[in-house]
Order: structure tokens, then sequence, then C-alpha cells
């Protein structure tokens, strides 16, 4: 009767905090998307050793299975990183810790092989880390927004190959321009497997909300490029001010980045995040802009868009 009561009044906080910590979406400019993942875990242990399926088809999947008590939620109140990232990852926990007080539970999982099928992992999955890497560049970065056009041209979004390489290129295609840098943030956190889909959903809906359109896109195999905006897409004006490129990674491994920002950590949390192997990463999003021709991205807009972002 207490946790029900618990519970139930924890829920109107959580609520209300959502509301206000969530931002307005930004009329700055438009950008561009690459990402795909999929958060999945069988509802049964299969004898045959492997659960065979594709990879596609977005976040979607869920969770389902039973057995977590509130003793194994305890070790999960540990998250890096401030504001709406840092605010979503503790909701994710306490939403656990809800659930758990009214009778809830989680189970075993599935993750993919590096063919890029899905095989049993053991039950009692660990937590998910969710790590966020923003960097803030002077609009001379041309060449970065080229790379990430033609690279959600080419990208195999629908296999945790592609979505690794996705993810290879684009810290290289970062670490390649340095002398560009101007500002960057870096956030982690983990999270139980139960609610990793929900939390990562969450943080993309953030960066995504920040865009006035997606001119490019290539996720979970599905390309897509605004027919308006097609023959003016990513060749920025010379009024252009800044490229903030957003890398938004969930993967199996314990994995903590210093958020500690210089440009010396940027490179190491660059290399880290570029180093993720396709069998520990789960879902994956590349977000940019500009992304189209005359669209800018003043330094107003980017300290109201993106107030995390410190200059190094």
């Amino acid at each position: 009767m207490f946790r029900r009561f618990l519970a139930t009044l924890l829920l109107p906080f959580l609520m209300a905090g959502l509301i206000l910590l969530y931002p307005e979406p930004s009329q700055a400019a438009r950008g561009g998307r690459i990402g795909g993942g999929g958060f999945r875990a069988p509802s049964m242990p299969r004898s045959s050793g492997g659960y065979r399926g594709g990879y596609g088809g977005g976040y979607g999947g869920g969770y389902r299975g039973g057995g977590m008590g509130f003793p194994f939620i305890i070790p999960f109140f540990g998250f890096g990183g401030g504001g709406l990232f840092g605010f979503l990852i503790l909701m994710s926990v306490v939403g656990i810790l809800v659930n758990a007080l009214r009778g809830g539970g989680g189970g075993g999982a599935a993750t993919f092989d590096g063919s890029g099928e899905l095989t049993q992992r053991p039950t009692a999955i660990g937590p998910v880390t969710m790590m966020q890497v923003q960097v803030g560049l002077l609009a001379s970065a041309k060449a970065l927004q080229v790379d990430l056009r033609q690279l959600a041209a080419s990208a195999e979004t629908g296999s945790s190959s592609g979505l690794q390489r996705v993810l290879q290129e684009t810290t290289l295609a970062l670490l390649r321009q340095p002398e560009l840098w101007v500002y960057a943030n870096i956030e982690t956190g983990s999270v139980p497997f139960a609610s990793a889909e929900a939390t990562f959903n969450r943080l993309s809906m953030t960066e995504r909300s920040k865009l006035q359109a997606e001119v490019t896109s290539n996720v979970s195999g599905e390309r897509r490029t605004d027919q308006l905006a097609n023959k003016s897409a990513g060749e920025a004006d010379l009024t252009n001010e800044y490229i903030v490129v957003t890398i938004l990674v969930a993967s199996h491994s314990r994995i903590k980045l210093s958020e500690s920002v210089s440009g010396e950590q940027l490179r190491e949390s660059l290399r880290i995040l570029g180093s993720t192997s396709s069998t520990d990463l789960i879902a994956l999003e590349v977000i940019w802009q500009p992304e189209g021709r005359g669209d800018v991205l003043s330094a107003e807009e980017v300290v109201t868009s993106y107030p995390n972002l410190q200059h190094l």
C-alpha cells in the first residue's frame, strides 16, 4: 500500500519537471539526420540458441519480461551531464523505481552479433550507456557538411555494421578539423535497459526539435530528401556563422566520457565514440545543422538552441 502511494505521489512531480525543461522547437535552420538501431528483447529465451531477424525498423521493439526488483535499481542512480540530458537520464531511473514500487519488472534481452543478426543475451542484461557529444564549428567547415551528406547518401543504416561505419566516419570527419572547433558539450549517463529506448527517443526528439526541417535523412535504411530543398541542400551561404553536430549513442559498453570540456578531452571523446564496436552499438543519431543554402545558425541561435555548449 505504501509503495503504491509513493509511486502515485512521484508521478505529478516527474511530469511537471518534464514540461518545464523540455525545450520549444527552434526555427533556426534546416538540418540533416543519420541514424538507426533497435532496443529489442524477446519475451522468452529460445532453446535454439539464437533469435534471427532483421535489424531495421527504427527504435521499436519494446522491452518485456519479468524479474527486476527494487534492489536491482539502486546502482543506476549515478548519471552524468546537466540540463535536459541529465534530467531525462534521471527520469528514466525514477520511472523504473516507480514501476518497481508498483511491482513492475524486466528481464533478458537480445543484441546484434557481427553479422547484423539478433542473438540472445543472458537475462538481467546490464545498463545501457547513453553518450552525447555536441560540437560547434565555424561555418567555414563546409567540408564537414559535404562529408555528412555523402555519408547519408551511401550509409547502410539498417545494419549494425553500417551504423558503426556512420559513427566512425562522423567522428573522423570532426577529428580532421580541430582548428574549426569553437564549442563543445560532452555528456554521459547509464540507464536500465527497460527504460533505455524511451530515454534515447526523448533525447533524440529534443535534438530533432531544434531543426526547422530535416533536408537530408537516412534512418534505419530509409533515405529521404526534402524535395523542396533538394537543389539547394547543404551549400551554406557566407552569412552562416556556425555548424553544430550532435552525436547520440546508446551502447552496451560501460563507458564514461570525461565531461571536462577542452580541445584534448573532445578529441579523446570522439576517439572513444568512434571505436565503439558494432556488437556494443545499440542505437545512433547524428544530427547536424544547417544543411540548406541560405540557412543561418548565428551565435545567438547557437546559445539559445544549445545552452549546454561550452567555449573551448
